[in-house]
Order: structure tokens, then sequence, then C-alpha cells
């Protein structure tokens, strides 16, 4: 499933931001985190989706976690692109 880790450098984003390529094409940002993923989390995770598409246009961007997130944050997400999928 994991091809390789990016250099989030390479995108313009904090080098602590965890980026996958989960296939060509399709970026995974990674939220390794025990707390939920709130409506505060939701802007952020937009911001750094929509950084990775001004670098690669036309890539689909992911979250990936392990933590529970809230259904308001969850559909604002899906509503903007951006699948959540279970960190393992």
């Amino acid at each position: 499933m994991i091809d390789k880790i990016l250099n989030a450098s390479d995108y313009g984003l904090n080098s602590r931001t965890v980026l996958i390529e989960i296939e060509k094409n399709h970026i995974g940002i990674v939220k390794n985190r025990k707390s939920r993923i709130i409506m505060k989390d939701r802007n952020k995770i937009l911001e750094t989706a929509e950084q990775i598409q001004k670098i690669s246009p036309g890539a689909e961007v992911s979250l990936i976690t392990n933590a529970l997130v809230c259904s308001k944050t969850e559909k604002y997400l899906l509503e903007n692109g951006i699948k959540i999928l279970l960190l393992q």
C-alpha cells in the first residue's frame, strides 16, 4: 500500500508533517495521535491538502489517522475531496 515517505519540505510544509505516497498521484497526510481530530484541525488539514495540490496538481489527498474524527469534520473533509483512511 505505501510506496514511500515523502519529504514535506518539498511541498512547502513543516518538516514535522508526515506525508506518504499511497499510490501514484495519491498522497496521504498522516496524523498519528491519541486525541480526536476536531473542527479546529480541519482547517490545517485542508491547508496542507491545498499546498500539496499546488505542487502536485491533480493529486488525490487523503487523511490517514488512528484517531477518531469528529462527524462535522469528517463531513467537511469529504465535501472538500479529502478521504479519511484508518492508520494501521
